[in-house]
């Protein structure tokens, strides 16, 4: 059964792992990969990664991703998100302080922050433009 618009974006915004696809190179599946994220309801989703890596290089040329989040455990519900990559900017420390609370205990987080190489992680904004969702009960 679908969620409802309020119900799939609560989803989102609960710190999940999220599973990122981006189109890659001809002849090759799309690259698929773990991703940290941020998201409040109605707004757009956040991350990071390096300025050089291959999700990088694949965001510059595809322009847009899609998210999955998923609970595993009763109820079992997704809700996978699509949109178009609407910005890109050098990683803040405020930005990967905010991400590392997200999913890390709390002193843990000073740490992590202090030996990121900032300087080195990009921020992407991605605008959610097409949802899909399900609560597939207790199955």
């Amino acid at each position: 059964m679908p969620l409802t618009r309020t119900e799939r974006q609560r989803f989102l915004a609960e710190p999940h792992m999220a599973a990122m696809a981006i189109d890659a190179e001809p002849g090759r599946a799309p690259l698929t990969v773990p991703i940290w994220y941020t998201y409040e309801p109605g707004g757009d989703v956040e991350f990071l990664t390096g300025g050089t890596s291959r999700k990088a290089t694949l965001l510059a040329k595809a322009g847009r991703l899609s998210l999955l989040v998923q609970r595993d455990t009763p109820t079992y519900r997704y809700v996978s998100v699509e949109g178009p990559v609407i910005s890109s900017e050098p990683t803040t420390e405020e930005f990967m302080t905010r991400l590392a609370a997200r999913y890390m205990p709390p002193e843990a987080v000073p740490g992590y922050v202090e030996n990121s190489d900032l300087a080195a992680l990009v921020t992407y904004r991605m605008r959610p433009e097409r949802w899909l969702s399900a609560d597939l009960g207790a199955i």
